[in-house]
């Protein structure tokens, strides 16, 4: 098992673009959207490198979980976890009160975190008009979603 993850979590920036493309496209996830909501993404990074990214979509006091990803050579340093707490935190703190995300590979390891599986029906309607429930994503994903309390 790798090392724990020993650089920085920040905000991403747009000349941060590239780094996450190629990291979402190495581990094939959609990287349509994220151009248009780079100001909604935490990256992850060492030593000018970046090693993970997660993104939140915010949709009135509904959010959306994207994108997360880790590198392959930081998988099991304990990065993936730390994003997740971050941007729940960023959530929790912006009012969000229901957290969803979708995933084809994910649905046993996110439960950890207390997501639960749902249906897209289930789905508040503004999270649902995103560019992930729109297509991005595969209607075969697991939906998944997590109640936030304010922070």
């Amino acid at each position: 098992m790798p090392e724990p993850f020993a650089g920085t979590v920040r905000a991403a920036r747009a000349d941060d673009l590239p780094s996450m493309r190629t990291l979402l496209q190495d581990s094939a996830l959609p990287v349509e959207g994220v151009d248009a909501h780079v100001q909604a993404f935490l990256v992850a990074e060492h030593e000018g490198t970046l090693f993970g990214m997660v993104g939140l979509e915010h949709y009135g006091d509904a959010a959306l979980l994207r994108s997360l990803v880790v590198h392959e050579r930081a998988r099991g340093s304990g990065l993936g976890a730390q994003l997740v707490h971050a941007v729940e935190t960023a959530a929790a703190r912006d009012g969000v009160r229901t957290l969803v995300l979708l995933t084809t590979t994910a649905a046993a390891w996110f439960p950890r975190f207390g997501f639960v599986t749902t249906t897209r029906e289930a789905v508040p309607a503004s999270v649902t008009a995103s560019v992930e429930f729109r297509g991005a994503c595969p209607a075969s994903a697991t939906v998944m979603q997590k109640a936030l309390h304010a922070r």
